[in-house]
């Protein structure tokens, strides 16, 4: 089994160290390393899978590369040596395929939820209210049901604890409205394409979610795009409106943490040797699937 990267240490400035990603800086640009850290309900695990660094990594820059002339995004290369260009230092062997050279981009609080089937916290939220976020929707929709079209229902981006449903208000409030707009429309553009693009590989992308940064007065795409970290992905062929679906992404951890009545306050537990398996069996065939490669591994 691949060794498991949960925290790097590299001779670079330490930006950040979020649930999933170290942020290094790189003067005008940043070096982001996705380690094989794992969060569900915003509580980083302790135990890491193999592999899924790589898949995100590797995955957003498989989606940044096909739609940037649609969305503008951070994305510049992927390091596939222990000399990559733009890195004044040698990185170490397990960097390779789980490093991104990017731009630096000025990140806006805001996660950019869009909607296009009823699942998980939006389907939680609907049956208690009949709305997500303050968007209202049609009566009597079953869970998994597809929407009539995609609905952008953003949440905070917390440093710790939980993400918490906003309003569009609240994001003009925070970005302005230029910036809200933008995001509103290139979040919808984003889920939209890969949608469809999904749909003719068998899988459907039930929802995701994106983060955008201010980069010379331009709204831009940053962080990752329509991984199983930050989507639900179902196989199409098995697909039933009216239940819960099988889940080629990080549902399927959710759903054992939930079966063995974690309270979701951290710490949290360690997940067994055939969850761990079984997970990173699914991000591989994710990643596999929609995007045609081989996964990059030093």
């Amino acid at each position: 089994m691949t060794a498991i990267v949960t925290e790097t240490t590299l001779d670079l400035p330490l930006i950040a160290r979020g649930k999933v990603r170290d942020i290094y800086d790189l003067d005008d640009k940043l070096l982001i390393v996705a380690t094989d850290r794992i969060s569900a309900f915003d509580v980083v695990l302790p135990t890491g899978i193999p592999d899924k660094g790589r898949v995100l990594t590797q995955m957003s820059a498989f989606w940044f590369e096909r739609t940037g002339k649609i969305v503008p995004n951070h994305f510049i290369s992927v390091v596939e040596d222990t000399r990559a260009e733009g890195v004044p230092i040698e990185l170490p062997r397990d960097m390779i395929g789980r490093a991104m050279v990017v731009l630096k981009a000025e990140r806006i609080d805001v996660e950019c939820v869009v909607r296009g089937y009823l699942s998980g916290s939006g389907w939680a939220d609907y049956q208690k209210t009949g709305a997500i976020s303050s968007v209202k929707l049609p009566p009597e929709l079953l869970e998994s049901q597809e929407l009539a079209e995609p609905i952008f229902t953003p949440t905070s981006k917390a440093e710790e604890g939980h993400d918490l449903p906003i309003t569009y208000k609240d994001v003009v409030a925070l970005a302005g409205e230029r910036g809200a707009n933008a995001m509103k429309v290139r979040s919808l553009a984003m889920y939209r394409y890969g949608r469809d693009y999904a749909r003719d590989l068998g899988i459907i992308i039930a929802d995701t979610k994106f983060e955008f940064g201010w980069l010379d007065d331009e709204v831009i795409l940053i962080d990752e795009a329509l991984t199983p970290d930050s989507s639900r992905f179902w196989p199409a062929d098995e697909y039933e409106p009216g239940r819960g679906q099988r889940s080629i992404d990080k549902q399927f951890v959710r759903d054992h943490l939930s079966a063995i009545g974690w309270d979701k306050k951290p710490p949290g537990p360690e997940l067994p040797e055939e969850i761990v398996a079984k997970t990173a069996e699914k991000y591989i065939e994710a990643f596999e699937r929609l995007t045609g490669r081989t996964l990059v591994r030093p």
